[in-house]
């Protein structure tokens, strides 16, 4: 293993491309040769909300807006997030985000995880 990497995450296969255009996602974790670090590139399409939420047993999260804005739920609070904001979760917390009218685009940043992964699914997180 080298002691770098470098990876292009738009070249990294769109794990949601059977959502449809209106969601994004590319996991960088295993294409980075990393013990410590997953890197993933997140976008949501203008107005759109994801229903489905998730937490973790131990991994802590941090999501950077590069562009766009919109909020995010945290439990039972609802965060408003522009570009360049920086939102840290705790692993517990269970989090799902909404685009504004402009779209949302997110790099999530996650720590170590345990061996298989650590994400529970919350399903119907965000409904109103």
């Amino acid at each position: 293993m080298s002691d770098y990497t470098v990876k292009n995450l738009m070249e990294i296969e769109n794990a949601a491309a059977d959502r449809g255009d209106e969601f994004e996602a590319r996991f960088g974790r295993k294409h980075l040769d990393s013990q410590h670090l997953g890197v993933t590139y997140l976008r949501y399409g203008p107005g759109y909300r994801s229903p489905l939420g998730h937490r973790h047993r131990e991994q802590e999260e941090a999501y950077v807006v590069v562009s766009g804005s919109g909020r995010a739920k945290l439990d039972e609070d609802i965060v408003e997030l522009r570009r360049w904001d920086v939102l840290r979760v705790a692993p517990p917390v269970a989090r799902a985000f909404e685009a504004g009218p402009d779209g949302l685009t997110l790099i999530a940043i996650g720590s170590d995880r345990p061996e298989g992964g650590d994400g529970e699914r919350v399903e119907g997180h965000w409904t109103e």
